[in-house]
């Protein structure tokens, strides 16, 4: 995964709106909106979600490397690293997630990482930290 925090993850800009992505990626396997109001475009290895307004919120794939800020970081290190180097960094419902880098991750998970739109961040804040 290619990630510019809240800017771009691989060749998706997080202004891409539902049609945009539509239109670049084709059809989605599955579409389906979520119990929280999200819309999800899953193309199988990964997934895009929207708010009901069409702005994008998240993009979560496999990930067994990142390409973030000029480094690679191996997923298996993300943890480590997050920690190191994002000083405001979370923990919610099992997740790691990184206001810095704008991502979201269970580390003990197989190597999925959510990339968030700048948005986001004060609604997984909210989150119960239990």
């Amino acid at each position: 995964m290619y990630l510019i925090p809240y800017l771009l993850v691989d060749r998706l800009p997080f202004v891409a709106s539902q049609e945009q992505v539509r239109r670049h990626y084709g059809q989605p396997l599955r579409q389906e909106r979520l119990e929280i109001g999200l819309q999800t475009l899953d193309y199988g290895s990964w997934v895009a979600r929207f708010q009901a307004s069409g702005q994008l919120e998240e993009v979560t794939k496999r990930a067994p490397a990142l390409f973030l800020l000029r480094q690679r970081v191996l997923f298996a290190d993300l943890d480590r690293f997050v920690r190191q180097h994002d000083a405001g960094f979370f923990v919610r419902g099992g997740f790691v997630v990184s206001p810095r880098f704008g991502l979201a991750f269970v580390p003990d998970e197989p190597d999925g990482v959510t990339a968030l739109a700048a948005h986001c961040i004060p609604a997984w804040r909210a989150m119960p930290a239990g």
